[in-house]
């Protein structure tokens, strides 16, 4: 443990264990003991804040969530062009995606490893997310500025297929920064929705 790390509040100390070892270790072998060590508390702790193994990968993926969520409510309802805000959007769910790498590789490898209640949250959380993207496509299709040859669902697909194969590609030390990326990324899909 580095030193200070005890100054990190516990729901902290243990997320930051955790993440780190479901992203070395993988979910499934990684234990609870291993996280508390890790983290330098007790299991009671870890039961106190989240109860379960399972409710610590639920909220590693729901803080890249939430933060990703609470940035495209605010480019959705900013009052710039629609074409501007899906570039925004589209490009901003890459950089969080890769500032936030090893969440999103954990999430994906493991998520088929939640309870099916959890399971269901997250399909809910994302839907909703995939839902107002959706919607600037769908703004943008119905005033003529993007192509409507393409229905809104496959755009939003086609883009979110690329972002949640960013953790099997993408390396920090590679050639592309990631804004780079998301640029490249965002680019490719405002091309494909031009009339």
């Amino acid at each position: 443990m580095t030193a200070g790390a005890n100054d990190q509040p516990v729901p902290g100390r243990l997320l930051a264990a955790a993440t780190r070892l479901f992203a070395e270790r993988g979910y499934d072998r990684t234990s609870v003991q291993d996280i508390v060590e890790a983290a330098g508390v007790t299991k009671g702790a870890l039961y106190h804040y989240f109860g379960s193994k399972d409710d610590l990968l639920h909220e590693i993926y729901a803080r890249l969530l939430r933060l990703q969520q609470d940035r495209l409510d605010a480019l959705v309802d900013a009052p710039t062009p629609v074409e501007q805000r899906l570039r925004e959007a589209a490009a901003d769910v890459v950089v969080t995606t890769i500032d936030n790498l090893d969440d999103a590789m954990i999430f994906f490898r493991s998520m088929h490893q939640l309870s099916p209640e959890k399971r269901k949250q997250v399909r809910l959380e994302r839907r909703r997310y995939h839902e107002r993207f959706r919607g600037l496509v769908e703004e943008g299709q119905r005033v003529g500025v993007f192509s409507g040859e393409t229905p809104a669902d496959l755009v939003v697909g086609y883009h979110f297929g690329a972002v949640h194969h960013l953790s099997s590609w993408y390396r920090p030390e590679g050639p592309l920064a990631p804004r780079q990326v998301a640029d490249q990324l965002a680019g490719m899909l405002l091309r494909a929705l031009r009339p």
